[in-house]
């Protein structure tokens, strides 16, 4: 008979192998997509990773001769930095004057990028090789190569280079930014402060960031350690694919970086390799995000459309019919939410081809054909009119447009009246108004002339509200209540 008080004694083999056992059956139980997706947990260690990837890395410096060197290369080439207790000054003001030996000047600049084809095509930021008058790649095995600019996007702050190798170099696949999760373990590679191949970890901290870089913006924000240097290298997953450049960062942050998602850098890099250049649609048009009190001028719900601001003549959305305070609401019958998305989209449509633009205009929808042309970030519209100043109660004082009032304000809009003046203490001044604003409309009614303006505000009763609709430069257009 068994004693049931006997007591079992596990040897340190079977101690291991229940352990190792342990392992097993807690990896089976865990769900089939936490097996599969490393991104979302902590990996041993990155060695594998930087191992896989580094020689497909590159450290690039650029040389930018600067012609006479510059007021920089002058102070550092007078021994005492000029100034009045300058021993040379006299010397160098007879002879010189007073500039200094005119000699060439050297800039130098590092940065990084990736190889992404083995014949040595080489992705990397445009502001890394921008005006260079040379380029030199380093590879991981130290050797150098001059580098050739095939192709540069500012827009995008992307260029790509080539190096002839003479031989097959490792290329890094690309990810798919579309996928990334907020969380998920990112590696950057690069050489930051020109220390090479560094290797830093961290999370993709937030996506869709507006960092005010330009009309593209839409980073991956990161705390793994970006620095200058870092410029143009890759941003990897756990999988050694790249699903970001690494491009920018907060000056006075810490721990903060951005890179551009690789989805968008996908197709700005073909076009590069094919043309040189990026071709983006256009259809001719200024906007702007709608905020409360625009969209509850217009009645219509904040996060519905895009304001059209200025229409300029000639190009396609002029001759299809759109005019200025259009509130855009769909492309091709996609919705637009915001001035970002629109941009994308339009960008994203071939030259010459035909997109359907809707629109609400006095509160009803009205579709568009337009052709979209190539894009064009310079336009500009024509000023107006003869001048005739005027004063009202408000404590406004308009004026017509003129050449010399649109140059004195800085003022690209040629309808309306702009408002040269605000009465110190005026109900104008409480409510906001200023000096440049060019009011366009009030009370929904247009604004012609100093004569419309006169005219509609005398036609509003005392305690009434007046609501202006106003054009400001640096602001684009806003609604001011104020009572009168």
């Amino acid at each position: 008979m068994k004693n049931p008080n006997r007591r079992i004694h596990f040897t340190p083999k079977i101690i291991a192998l229940l352990a190792a056992l342990s392992l097993v059956i807690l990896g089976l139980s865990l769900p089939a997509g936490a097996q599969q997706g490393p991104d979302f947990h902590t990996p041993a260690n990155f060695t594998e990773l930087a191992k896989k990837v580094s020689p497909a890395v590159v450290n690039i410096r650029t040389v930018k001769v600067t012609q006479g060197g510059g007021r920089v290369f002058r102070h550092f080439q007078r021994p005492f930095g000029g100034g009045e207790n300058d021993p040379f000054g006299d010397f160098f003001e007879k002879f010189f004057g007073g500039e200094g030996p005119q000699r060439d000047f050297k800039q130098r600049s590092l940065g990084s990028g990736f190889i992404i084809d083995s014949a040595g095509y080489i992705v990397t930021n445009n502001h890394v090789i921008e005006d260079a008058d040379q380029i030199v790649v380093k590879l991981d095995d130290g050797e150098e190569y001059e580098g050739e600019i095939v192709g540069r996007d500012p827009n995008t702050d992307l260029a790509l280079i080539k190096i002839e190798a003479g031989r097959e170099l490792p290329a890094i696949p690309m990810g798919d930014s579309a996928n990334l999760d907020v969380g998920q373990w990112v590696v950057a590679i690069g050489s930051p402060f020109g220390l090479e191949y560094t290797v830093t970890a961290g999370i993709v901290s937030a996506k869709g960031r507006v960092i005010g870089s330009g009309p593209y913006d839409d980073f991956i924000q990161t705390d793994a350690s970006i620095n200058p240097g870092n410029s143009g290298g890759p941003l990897i997953n756990m999988r050694g694919e790249v699903i970001g450049i690494n491009t920018a960062i907060i000056a006075s942050g810490q721990g903060i970086g951005f890179a551009v998602p690789v989805n968008m850098a996908k197709d700005v890099i073909s076009q590069l390799r094919k043309h040189g250049e990026v071709t983006r649609g256009w259809l001719g048009v200024a906007i702007q995000d709608l905020n409360e009190e625009i969209a509850e001028y217009y009645g219509i719900e904040k996060s519905q459309g895009v304001l059209i601001t200025e229409v300029f003549e000639g190009d396609p959305a002029y001759k299809a019919g759109i005019r200025p305070q259009d509130v855009l609401i769909s492309v091709n019958g996609q919705k637009i939410d915001s001035t970002r998305e629109l941009t994308r989209m339009v960008a994203g449509i071939g030259v010459g081809e035909k997109a359907k633009v809707t629109v609400i205009r006095n509160g009803k929808k009205e579709t568009f054909s337009v052709r979209i042309a190539k894009r064009d970030e310079s336009r500009l519209i024509t000023q107006g009119p003869s001048e005739e100043k005027t004063g009202s109660e408000l404590g406004i004082r308009v004026a017509d447009l003129t050449p010399e009032i649109a140059r004195r304000f800085n003022i690209n809009d040629a309808q309306g009246v702009v408002v040269v003046e605000v009465a110190s203490g005026s109900k104008a001044e409480a409510a906001g108004v200023v000096p440049g604003d060019i009011i366009k409309e009030i009370n929904r009614k247009p604004v012609q002339s100093t004569k419309d303006y006169e005219n509609t505000i005398d036609k509003v009763d005392k305690g009434e509200m007046i609501q202006l609709f106003i054009r400001r430069m640096t602001a684009g257009y806003v609604v001011i209540k104020i009572e009168k």
